[in-house]
């Protein structure tokens, strides 16, 4: 058994809970930091993503159709 007063271990006991509960807060807002980083990085990722399907589509438009033939001017029209 202890040799600790009943009230000597309850204070005991708090004084861990609340180092833990600081703990906890720090590691928590830490994770807060975390989340708030990664969301910028998404959002930047994804308006990266928006503006090279931008370029994609409009490299696309302008292509000729498929099985159509080259547009040219005929050599003896110039």
């Amino acid at each position: 058994m202890s040799d600790q007063s009943p009230i000597d271990q309850i204070a005991e006991r708090v004084e861990r809970l609340l180092l833990r509960y600081e703990e906890l807060n720090r590691t928590n807002a830490l994770l807060y930091k975390e989340i708030e980083t990664l969301t910028h990085d998404r959002d930047s990722l994804k308006s990266r993503l928006s503006a090279a399907r931008a370029r994609v589509d409009a490299l696309l438009a302008r292509l000729p159709e498929a099985g159509a033939p080259p547009s040219s001017t005929p050599r003896g029209s110039e």
